[in-house]
């Protein structure tokens, strides 16, 4: 494991939650791997510009027939997705937003999600261009929703990363965060054990 991508959402920054599982996690696949490269992408301190119809059309023009602005847009776009190839590990801190995920993030997916470059579509369906790689989901939860309908983050991240060829994903929940302390501190002690599980 020679690098190892990490991404944030929360917007406590790294004080928040699914952020210092995160850390926790880094710190045991950095002991484990002490000459890994470590990319930090915050999207709460440097959050990716939500899409709309200029950027998406950015998406769609040819490189020959790009404008500087649209040029500019697709330069950031193949960053991220760079990083993200390059990764051999991701660590994903995901809060839980009014049932969903933080809006920062899912700009984020809709910037690494381009035709032809991270998906296809063929006579067989879409297949995604990534190649495969562990992808560690830190999920932060003030109540309990893992195996409810109100999960809708689950299904979504697992659909969403499957769909660009990410299909080695790993859900770790700290849930109940917002039950009272005895309830926090044991969801929080449950989620590193399944933490140590995970990167033994």
């Amino acid at each position: 494991m020679k690098n190892i991508l990490v991404i944030t959402a929360s917007i406590f920054g790294q004080n928040g939650q699914s952020s210092q599982l995160v850390s926790k996690t880094l710190e045991k696949l950095t002991r484990q791997h002490p000459d890994a490269q470590v990319h930090i992408r915050d999207l709460a301190k440097n959050p990716v510009p939500h899409l709309d119809a200029e950027r998406f059309g950015a998406f769609l023009a040819t490189p020959a027939d790009a404008t500087a602005a649209q040029s500019d847009v697709q330069a950031f776009s193949d960053e991220l997705i760079a990083e993200l190839k390059q990764a051999d590990a991701v660590l994903l801190g995901v809060p839980m937003y009014n049932f969903g995920v933080p809006s920062v993030l899912k700009a984020y997916f809709d910037h690494i999600a381009r035709a032809g470059i991270t998906f296809r579509y063929t006579e067989n369906g879409p297949e995604g261009l990534l190649e495969d790689k562990p992808v560690y989901v830190l999920a932060a939860r003030g109540g309990i929703y893992a195996g409810t309908p109100n999960d809708s983050q689950t299904p979504f991240l697992r659909s969403f990363l499957g769909f660009l060829g990410l299909t080695s994903v790993e859900f770790i929940y700290a849930e109940g965060l917002n039950m009272g302390d005895d309830h926090k501190s044991q969801s929080l002690d449950k989620a590193d054990t399944v933490i140590d599980a995970l990167t033994a």
